[in-house]
């Protein structure tokens, strides 16, 4: 059990905390826009300058083309243990403003709860991982053990440079456990450990006809159309059961065990409910013939994002494009290589694509699926930290979502991280309105204490 005066500080300094975490809300952090990259840059200095008010060595670590990461760390005896924590600062776009009822980065507290965006996604519960250092210092009596922080500023763009970070600071990474802030709770009041996530792949396909806009009326009849043929490519990517059809895409997907099904179908899912919450009559996406949880958790997927070619703007344009271009992505599950995945798509179009046009594939993401044992002593340790906090065994569950460096902690570091997050299903992240309970602030910091504890008693009685 934590000690009583770690709880009680974090209790009596609930109002004192809410001014920094607004603080660090306000930051427009998106690390997809350009426009906002002194953002990121605010916001990392922002956290270099907080962590070491609190007695951490911290430094903003440059990343070559892309936002900066931040790296701290507090290393009380170098015979304790050492957890590394995971965040990230960086934030999904606002926009559609319109949609927003609050301003988006100007955080409001409205019925216990935070809207802004970020509020969920990922600051909130970053910072509930900083309250409990904050406590340990202040009430315990010092950290049981030495903390490291990695806090990531393009997660939320698929963490492209992520990978050849994690390689190059391995030995300041280093540490006997990973707890990551970025998961979520099952359901309210159900907390939730998650030990696998999908892979992301994220590409742009362009099909190119003519060298240039062509009159339709003219060229009507002759000259083939970009869009449609780029239209059929992506009709063709799924038959008619769902199945993905690029090839070789199913081939190292590894299948679910029985007793995963077993436990699935315990959980209180209500598959109807989630379809009526995204103003739906069903939840019709993915492979027929599956059940939900399986096709959201465990099944990879192939999705368009975006698409855009010839005349967008009102009223009509009388012409042939010259290109077009669609967003692609695909979550990947346990065992699939992302290069694979991305080869499948070139042979593919090469295949399906009609002569008369060309075509360019640009890579934007490569990320690795993550698959944890359930066994682990630093899983156990989190178990019991959510039931001291919140007073529920956790259910574990996987994520249909990715955090890409999770997949690299695991390969590199050779550390299954651990996913104890604070997020609710129904916190809008990346949509508008994004909000965060204030009692999964709150209740969160004494789970990432007691997991602490819990972590640093367990290793030392192992060494001992």
């Amino acid at each position: 059990m934590l000690p009583t005066a770690v709880v009680r500080y974090l209790e009596s300094h609930r109002k004192k905390h809410l001014a920094p975490l607004m603080e660090f809300i306000r930051f427009a952090s998106v690390a997809s826009a350009p426009d906002r990259a002194d953002d990121c840059e605010r916001a990392a200095r922002w956290l270099v300058k907080y962590l070491r008010a609190r007695g951490m060595k911290a430094r903003v670590a440059d990343v070559p083309g892309g936002r900066p990461n931040v790296l701290a760390e507090l290393i009380v005896d170098r015979k304790k243990p050492t957890l590394l924590m995971y965040g990230h600062y960086d934030v999904q776009p606002a926009e559609p403003l319109n949609l927003w009822k609050t301003s988006p980065f100007e955080p409001v507290i409205k019925g216990g709860r935070i809207f802004a965006r970020g509020a969920s996604d990922d600051k909130g519960p970053i910072f509930a991982h900083l309250m409990a250092i904050e406590a340990w210092q202040k009430a315990g009596g010092g950290l049981p053990l030495n903390i490291k922080m990695f806090i990531e500023g393009e997660e939320e763009i698929g963490s492209p440079r992520v990978e050849p970070f994690v390689a190059k600071y391995a030995d300041e990474l280093a540490a006997d456990a990973v707890l990551v802030s970025d998961s979520e709770f099952f359901s309210h009041g159900r907390p939730a450990l998650t030990y696998a996530y999908r892979g992301l792949v994220c590409l742009e396909l362009t099909v190119e006809g003519a060298n240039q806009d062509c009159h339709s009326g003219r060229n009507g009849g002759v000259v083939a159309n970009p869009i449609i043929a780029l239209a059929r490519l992506i009709a063709k990517m799924h038959d008619n059961s769902g199945r993905i059809t690029l090839p070789g895409f199913y081939d190292d997907v590894a299948p679910l065990g029985d007793a995963e099904r077993r436990a699935w179908k315990k959980l209180p899912f209500d598959e109807k409910a989630l379809a009526r919450s995204l103003g739906l009559k069903v939840l019709a996406g993915g492979e027929k013939g599956l059940p939900a949880l399986e096709r959201r958790w465990a099944r990879p997927t192939l999705d368009c994002t975006g698409i855009r070619g010839g005349h967008i703007a009102e009223g009509p344009k009388t012409i042939i494009p010259a290109r077009a271009t669609v967003k692609l992505s695909s979550r990947i599950v346990a065992n699939q290589n992302p290069n694979k995945i991305i080869a499948g798509y070139r042979k593919f179009v090469a295949k399906n694509l009609p002569a008369g046009f060309k075509f360019h594939i640009e890579q934007q993401t490569a990320g690795w699926p993550l698959l944890v044992p359930l066994d682990t002593p630093a899983l156990a340790a989190a178990k019991d930290a959510l039931v001291e906090a919140f007073g529920v065994k956790p259910v574990f569950i996987r994520n249909g979502a990715s955090v890409p460096v999770t997949a690299y902690f695991q390969r590199i570091l050779g550390i299954n991280p651990v996913l104890m997050g604070l997020g609710l299903p129904d916190d809008g992240l990346h949509g508008p309105n994004e909000k965060f309970d204030l009692n999964q602030l709150y209740r969160g910091s004494v789970a990432a204490a007691a997991f602490i504890n819990n972590f640093s008693k367990q290793q030392t009685k192992k060494k001992s």
